[in-house]
């Protein structure tokens, strides 16, 4: 007995040494973590923010971020089963405990030590949640875990449970950039939150643990289970019947994607103009701004579009390089066999019950197309939550029979694909080989394939899959800089990265009108200056000897240099470098925005080994279209806040003016005073440039652009190294525009920029340019045409018989090709061998 009393006393004061240690430590801590504390009662005051939302230059709506404020709701508006849906997934003791659950606390503790310091589950009440959702980061560290609890105390003193709850249901994120449980009705069940059925409620508060693993639309199998367990724990709590619950585990999977589209697809402007107000304003996402582009809403649409085309195109002339995913499930019953159950430990340990419930709501989930028979629910799901890409629309095989393939497609229309739009699929090898045709439909796809499916302008399908090829293409008003289209990929849902100035390419032969421009500008050569198109061997630094070739393998002897650009012939490049000098050429370059660090300090610049973004390239191209003005790009046009829109921001760029005396410093345009632009080219420079470059689209390697039926276009084509890159940039007057296509591992095309490139560019500027007359600019007063020998480039007299036009600049003409005489006065006079007048006279 007194063993027992000597026991109890010793466990008595065990525990009151435990709790005082425990009453020291929170103390502690709360004297320790106080002064750092946010302040709870801003909470009470909490707005509602306004999204950032992004505009073409005429108004249309381009993107939007920070949504999560878009559909607020109180606490008097949520259906107490959403509440009680909640609490059964986070917090069930939620109203009757101080915003600290000793339970999970407990819980957490265990899976600190366990984890060595990492914190798991974390034990969090809704009420820590709003505490760190608001006014804390989301690292899972002990110090937060500490200033999560205190501040979980603090807001109970000082909130309701009501509002508390409200703040919580307005911030979680719910997948599918869904902010708040109003939100989430709308993206998932295109309702309102009051219209949801307790299903569709429970599918909902299931989100938060983890919105993709659990997201009815990415992971449906997953999801059901999630969904069964919240109601298992809602019944087992006393907030439903068992008929309710009944009713609720076996209803079928009912959400489907409902998200507002822009009225303009341009997500990589909308990317770039986000990231501007993220650099720019610390509440970007909240502060109600409204950023206007100076993207054109016509030009855009057409830019994705064409270069979507022109991708899809390359891929098609390259082969069928399979199904994107294979053997995918017919059913929902089926899919939940095969899921993965890691992350859904909890849900599975606490009874049998919901996986069983999950089972049979994934079997009554079944749905049947005319067309297709037996239950096809996960192919639909599977449709549903595969993005579109560009124009290509996701397709699942459901027979491969003969010459005709039948695919299901979203919404459960049956398409058929006749053997002219199968026949393409040979099977990729490499990028220069393709297998043999195929000669049935069986041999390219088999019924649960995935694949892409594109419809042609009759109306019909076709098999098609998402190119293996990447492109940017960039538009710029010459005149401004002003961006007015750009497209970094083929589809932003595909890849993110934006080519068009993050992806730095060598820039190849469309590089070489700058080496062109910088002699001429010099004076010292002229469109008719003669080089030798012959081998070059030189040092290159290293211990090999550099032999540049022309991409052709031949050489054409003495060239002229309007044909030596309008060929690309690279060793006549070489040679007019080594003409002018390297460091003189480089110091022209950076004028046109070129970083001089970046380019090679070697000849082989001239050949375009400069590796440049689409942007860049761009840039350099609207200055030769604008007469030699260094105009910048631009984008943001102008921010405004607020409902009453403050302009708190406004573009102030430099234009060309071709009209401004020397020396004039600003111009009025539209009402509007606008600085000019420095000149940093002569403008008979420019013009002479320009004219050799029309010779490129009407005698050269852009000969295609002839199909525009437009005389007021050039350009120049390039490629690099077994090609890797091809590229097209060309301009008229209004339109600065480059193409740039390859992949994005370096690797070969196959394909020349004439083959690649140029198409998208002709594509998109025919449409560009439909309704705009032809433009060319005024011929400059220093710039005369003569008449030359097109085999020395020098002009000929008066007298003298053929030969052709050139332009040249006043100042800087050629001399005259000496008078000859015919065979049979030589012989005559005696004067055999000279073919010169001087010599007879």
């Amino acid at each position: 007995m007194k063993f027992f009393r000597i026991l109890a006393f010793s466990a008595f004061w065990l525990l009151v040494s435990l709790s005082t240690a425990s009453l020291l430590a929170v103390v502690g801590a709360a004297l320790y973590f106080a002064p750092g504390l946010p302040d709870v009662r801003q909470l009470q005051d909490f707005e509602l923010q306004t999204p950032l939302r992004i505009f073409t230059r005429d108004g249309k709506l381009i993107g939007e971020f920070g949504e999560e404020r878009r559909l607020p709701v109180e606490f008097d508006e949520i259906p107490e089963g959403m509440v009680q849906a909640l609490m059964a997934a986070e917090d069930a003791a939620y109203f009757d405990h101080h915003g600290v659950d000793p339970k999970g606390l407990l819980r957490a503790a265990v899976e600190l030590v366990a984890s060595g310091g990492d914190i798991q589950s974390g034990g969090s009440t809704i009420t820590m949640q709003v505490a760190r959702n608001y006014l804390l980061t989301l690292d899972r560290t002990f110090t937060r875990k500490i200033r999560e609890i205190l501040l979980a105390l603090q807001m109970e003193q000082i909130l309701s449970k009501q509002e508390i709850l409200e703040l919580y249901v307005n911030k979680i994120f719910l997948g599918h950039r869904a902010y708040g449980i109003a939100a989430a009705a709308e993206v998932y069940y295109d309702r309102p939150l009051g219209e949801l059925t307790l299903a569709e409620q429970a599918m909902i508060a299931g989100l938060p643990k983890a919105p993709s693993a659990f997201n009815p639309l990415a992971n449906a199998e997953r999801a059901l289970i999630r969904r069964n367990w919240i109601l298992y724990r809602m019944r087992d709590l006393g907030y439903i019947d068992q008929a309710a619950y009944d009713e609720a585990v076996q209803a079928p999977i009912t959400a489907s994607r409902h998200v507002a589209k822009a009225e303009i697809p341009a997500d990589y402007v909308a990317e770039m103009a986000r990231q501007y107000a993220v650099d720019h304003f610390d509440d970007a996402y909240t502060g109600g701004y409204h950023i206007t582009t100076t993207l054109d809403s016509e030009l855009q649409p057409e830019a994705r579009r064409a270069l979507a085309d022109g991708l899809i195109a390359y891929d098609t002339r390259h082969g069928w390089r399979g199904p994107e995913q294979t053997d995918i499930p017919r059913s929902l019953a089926e899919a939940q066999e095969r899921t993965d159950r890691e992350g859904l430990e909890e849900e599975l340990a606490e009874s049998p019950e919901v996986m069983a419930t999950a089972r049979r709501a994934a079997e009554r989930s079944q749905t049947e197309v005319e067309g297709v028979e037996g239950d096809v629910s996960n192919w639909l799901q599977v449709l549903e939550r595969t993005p579109v890409l560009g124009p290509l629309e996701p397709a699942i095989v459901v027979a491969s029979e003969g010459r005709e393939m039948r695919v299901l497609a979203r919404g459960g229309e049956v398409r058929t694909l006749d053997w002219n739009g199968l026949d393409w699929a040979q099977p990729y090898r490499n990028a220069r080989y393709r297998g043999a045709a195929p000669s049935s439909a069986a041999e390219i796809a088999s019924p649960g394939d995935l694949v892409r499916t594109l419809q042609r302008e009759d109306g019909s399908w076709r098999l098609s899959q998402k190119p293996d090829a990447q492109g940017s293409l960039v538009v710029m008003d010459p005149q401004t800089g002003a961006i007015l289209a750009l497209q970094g990929g083929f589809d932003f849902d595909a890849s993110k990265f934006n080519r068009a100035l993050q992806a730095r390419r060598q820039a190849g032969s469309i590089f070489k009108p700058f080496v062109y421009l910088a002699g001429l500008n010099s004076g010292e050569v002229n469109p008719a200056t003669v080089i030798n198109d012959a081998p070059v061997v030189m040092q290159d630094g290293s211990s090999e000897l550099w032999r540049p070739s022309n991409s052709s393998g031949d050489f054409r002897g003495p060239t002229r240099l309007r044909e030596g650009l309008a060929r690309s012939r690279n060793l006549v490049t070489i040679r007019l470098m080594q003409t002018l000098g390297l460091e003189r050429t480089i110091d022209f370059l950076e004028n046109f925005g070129f970083d001089p660090e970046r380019l090679p300090h070697g000849l082989s610049l001239a050949l375009g080994t400069t590796s440049l973004t689409p942007l860049e390239m761009t840039r350099g191209y609207a200055v030769l279209s604008n007469g030699g003005f260094a105009v910048e790009p631009w984008l943001i046009q102008k921010v405004t806040r607020g409902e009453g829109q403050t302009v708190v921001g406004e573009a102030d760029p430099m234009v060309a003016c071709r009209e401004c005396a020397d020396g004039q410093e600003t111009v009025e345009r539209d009402g509007k005073t606008y600085r000019v632009a420095p000149r940093v080219a002569d403008p008979a420079a420019v013009y002479l440039l320009r004219d050799m470059l029309r010779d490129v689209v009407e005698h050269g390697t852009a000969r295609r652009a002839l199909a525009l039926e437009r005389s007021d276009i050039v350009g120049k084509t390039g490629t690099t190294n077994e090609q890797r890159d091809a590229w097209f940039a060309g301009f008229n007057t209004d339109l600065a525009t480059t193409v740039w296509v390859g992949k994005d591992d370096n690797s070969s095309t196959a394909e020349y920029g004439s083959q690649a490139a140029l198409p998208i560019w002709i594509d998109f500027m025919g449409k560009a340019l439909a309704d705009r007359p032809e433009h060319w600019p005024d011929r400059p007063d220093d710039v005369v045409a003569r008449r030359i020998d097109p085999d020395t480039g020098r002009l000929l007299h008066d007298d003298q018989p053929g030969g052709m036009q050139e332009l040249f600049r006043a100042d800087h003409l050629p001399g005259y090709q000496p008078r000859r005489v015919d065979q049979a006065v030589e012989q005559e006079s005696g004067s055999q061998g000279t073919g010169a007048y001087e010599a007879i006279f």
